[in-house]
């Protein structure tokens, strides 16, 4: 019996890449479930290859329109996550991938928990702004969690036999300007700034590669996911990204993980937990291994990590005045209404705004206690006419 899987976002580049892995394996799995924001030409593509019934688009506009276009396709069309609670019964799913950019992916990561019995979230915003709600949800229906950042699916292959952490290294490649002086920083062109050295990802991620503050974000997600203390994680520049993760063990066991820069990689793992495949890879690359050039970051040239000592050890929201300040300024760089540094600089100091910081003594109680921080916290900003 084939296992059924369900792929939230699935035009996304981790949603392809799910694709594109099950695509190999269609005597395993069958996908039941996909979503789009607004690629309808994609998903309608995906649903017909993979005769998928259910579809949810979540753009009104485009969703009437592939409702009037495609209407003699055998697929139901929805407008809402909330027709999962309709579509399926408790653990029918054996997988569920959810890769919806941005804090709106939390609420379909959360109800989509129920029928699950295994689900891989990509969302960092998710992990990062709600990790108490999701966490809560994992536990009431026995759900399995895997992260398939490539780091946290690092941290995650290597701690499965030894729980017993001492300290965790994630790496960051640096992004496009880690080799470059902090003064020849001050006049970047987008597209230098697009233009990462070993990933293939979406403009917003890559600007965040740039400034490191993805890193921010991934030491969060680190210290959630793992139940670890702050002082505990720490960041190591690797141009590379061969090496993913360094655990260090409490018994003075050290584990590496290694492997190419392609996501593909930890998502197909994730699909076969349960099992080992072969899949193509390149052999052990020695030039690279014996020249790693693993270093401590740089927070001069880097500032926005400087960030992580804003945060305490509970689950706040303060963590969604982070991403909602990132966001706001990210894309209005990306619309080029402001400098590359001038985002930087932007960032720093209103994520540091002594109205935000009150928020490092709240958690979240609910979904809607971040959406609302989000908007208002997205309004405040407007209206200081930054």
């Amino acid at each position: 019996m084939k296992k059924k899987i369900a792929i939230l976002g699935s035009t996304g580049s981790i949603g392809k890449n799910t694709i594109k892995i099950i695509r190999k394996d269609k005597n395993t799995f069958d996908i039941n479930l996909l979503s789009t924001n607004k690629n309808i030409t994609e998903v309608i593509k995906q649903a017909k290859e993979f005769n998928v019934k259910n579809v949810i688009i979540i753009n009104p506009v485009k969703f009437f329109e592939a409702k009037r276009k495609y209407k003699k396709l055998n697929i139901r069309f929805h407008n809402s996550f909330s027709i999962i609670d309709k579509l399926f019964k408790k653990n029918e799913l054996f997988y569920s991938m959810v890769s919806i950019v941005g804090i709106d992916g939390l609420s379909p990561s959360l109800q989509i928990i129920k029928y699950t019995k295994n689900v891989a979230i990509v969302n960092k915003e998710s992990i990062i702004c709600g990790w108490n709600l999701i966490k809560k949800e994992l536990t009431k229906f026995k759900t399995n969690f895997i992260p398939i950042d490539s780091e946290h699916f690092s941290i995650y292959s290597l701690i499965k036999n030894n729980n017993e952490i001492e300290k965790i290294f994630i790496t960051a490649s640096g992004g496009p300007f880690l080799k470059k002086n902090i003064d020849k920083l001050k006049n970047i062109k987008q597209k230098e700034a697009l233009k990462h050295p070993n990933w293939k990802m979406g403009k917003k991620i890559t600007i965040d590669s740039s400034t490191m503050m993805n890193k921010v974000f991934e030491v969060i997600e680190a210290k959630k996911i793992f139940n670890l203390k702050y002082k505990n994680i720490y960041i190591l520049t690797h141009p590379k990204s061969y090496v993913h993760a360094i655990v260090k063990f409490k018994n003075a066991i050290i584990k590496i993980l290694i492997h190419e820069p392609d996501m593909k990689i930890p998502i197909y793992n994730s699909l076969h937990l349960d099992s080992i495949k072969n899949i193509k890879s390149k052999n052990l690359n020695l030039s690279i291994l014996n020249n790693l050039e693993l270093k401590k970051l740089d927070s001069k040239k880097f500032p926005l990590v400087k960030l992580l000592n804003n945060l305490n050890e509970k689950n706040t929201l303060y963590e969604t005045v982070l991403v909602t300040v990132n966001d706001f300024f990210v894309l209005k760089y990306l619309n080029n209404k402001i400098e590359y540094q001038e985002m930087i600089r932007l960032i720093y100091k209103y994520c540091n705004y002594s109205e935000f910081l009150k928020f490092r003594k709240i958690t979240p109680i609910n979904v809607t206690d971040i959406y609302r921080l989000r908007d208002y916290v997205s309004l405040k900003l407007s209206n200081l006419g930054v």
